[in-house]
């Protein structure tokens, strides 16, 4: 067990796990179970880069919610939001593509990680918190999703911590997309950092280009927009400065964890800026385009680590200093 597990913790992760079946050898059927979830791989990849870290998640009662609670123990997550539930593990079945894209077959409608009870979520977040972050389908499955909802609604009205979203849209099990497309925008106008896919800006603005669309969602009111692109990179806007950077060119094994693994680099490089914490919007005003392009390197970087490599595995402190040093970029 982590010796980080001792630090009071300075980011809060609200969301679900998730149980992933991978393809496993060259037989078919053959699959390996793999912890994973977005909100859950983003808070293992700010834990290894050494920020203190809280995930509030419902592990599963099942032999799978062992699994998942050791995994997260062991990456020195703060266990104190950790709630044991009655109810099973998501699952999601993945299949990998000629290029290691991860297409995924969801089984989740009992799972325990929707299942919040209002007594189950903090009245307040502890002091030494600087940033609250939500992500993928715990912000839209019932009965939960207006917990959380309510959550992030109140730590923004109280502006003293960064709130950060990353709606991450599994367009299979969010329901009906209307009524999801306007839960999205409504948690967008109350995010200070808000980092969105290519993919998921085509489901919220489908007529847009990925600039106009992270326009639009810049007008919303966050601060900071960042856009994923996959193998073209990233770009950010804030405040009407924008930078792009392309992906590092690396051999793919497969993309699972990806942008889970850039959203953590993200609120990494943010929080050794001193851009996370009271009065949000003020400490992310005056990002400079070469500001934005150090965030963005800093997270394309730890991404194309993670994509080297087999399943939801983002890179350690030392291995991101060390791939951004071979690139010539001071860590």
């Amino acid at each position: 067990m982590s010796d980080r597990q001792g630090a009071s913790p300075r980011l809060v992760v609200i969301g679900e796990n998730v149980m992933d079946l991978l393809p496993a050898g060259r037989g078919p059927g053959t699959l390996k179970a793999s912890p994973g979830g977005g909100p859950a791989n983003t808070a293992v990849a700010t834990a290894r880069l050494g920020i203190p870290t809280r995930l509030l998640a419902r592990i599963g009662s099942d032999g799978f919610g062992a699994m998942i609670r050791e995994r997260l123990l062991s990456e020195g997550l703060d266990p104190a939001g950790l709630i044991d539930a009655e109810e099973p593990s998501a699952l999601a079945l993945a299949t990998l593509g000629a290029d290691g894209a991860a297409v995924y077959d969801f089984r989740m409608d009992d799972a325990a990680d929707w299942r919040w009870r209002a007594e189950e979520l903090p009245r307040e977040l502890d002091a030494e918190v600087v940033a609250l972050h939500a992500a993928s389908i715990a912000l839209f499955r019932e009965p939960g999703a207006a917990l959380i909802e309510g959550l992030l609604g109140r730590e923004h009205s109280r502006g003293r911590v960064t709130v950060s979203l990353d709606p991450n849209i599994r367009r299979e099990v969010i329901g009906d997309p209307e009524t999801a497309r306007s839960l999205v925008l409504r948690h967008v106008a109350r995010a200070h950092v808000v980092k969105a896919s290519d993919e998921d800006l085509d489901f919220l603005y489908p007529d847009r280009s990925p600039e106009k669309a992270a326009e639009a969602l810049a007008a919303l009111g966050p601060a900071l927009v960042v856009v994923t692109l996959g193998g073209k990179g990233a770009f950010a806007l804030s405040h009407g400065v924008s930078a792009s950077v392309p992906a590092p060119v690396v051999d793919v094994v497969d993309t699972v964890g990806a942008g889970d693994s850039f959203m953590g680099a993200l609120l990494h490089r943010l929080d050794l800026d001193g851009r996370l914490g009271e009065d949000p919007r003020a400490r992310l005003s005056g990002l400079t385009e070469g500001d934005l392009v150090s965030l963005l390197t800093h997270a394309a970087t730890a991404a194309a680590r993670t994509v080297t490599r087999e399943g939801a595995d983002p890179p350690t402190r030392a291995e991101l200093d060390a791939a951004l040093s071979e690139n010539g970029v001071a860590s």
